[in-house]
């Protein structure tokens, strides 16, 4: 995977941005499941358009492989905080999901500078 690529993932799951502000139980969460997210560059030359596969347990959020390291949290009112790395690139951000759907923001910084941007997610 190309640095562009591997950061342009760490992004997006940066968007399903997890450690919320509140303690999540180890608990069913509403929110668990598998969840599609899809980043897109607003700011900087990181790739966009990219789309990813995560999973929600019990408030965790899981995904990555390839060379990623996710972690977040997604607590039971939807907040969510996500931070991801991979090699030097890192990324982080947050949003909400509600229902089926969220959105959110993410800001990283790898091998082509610093790239902020938004996120999009849908259950699936």
């Amino acid at each position: 995977m190309k640095p562009s690529s591997r950061l342009a993932f760490g992004i997006a799951l940066t968007a399903l941005s997890v450690t919320a502000a509140i303690d999540v139980a180890d608990a069913a969460n509403p929110f668990d499941g598998s969840w599609w997210v899809t980043i897109t560059t607003t700011r900087g030359s990181c790739s966009s358009g990219g789309m990813f596969r995560l999973e929600v347990r019990n408030g965790g959020v899981y995904g990555g492989g390839g060379g990623f390291a996710v972690g977040g949290r997604v607590a039971p009112n939807g907040a969510t905080s996500v931070s991801v790395s991979s090699g030097s690139s890192r990324a982080s951000g947050g949003g909400h999901l509600a229902g089926n759907s969220g959105r959110g923001s993410w800001r990283g910084t790898g091998s082509e500078g610093k790239c902020s941007g938004v996120w999009t997610a849908s259950r699936g």
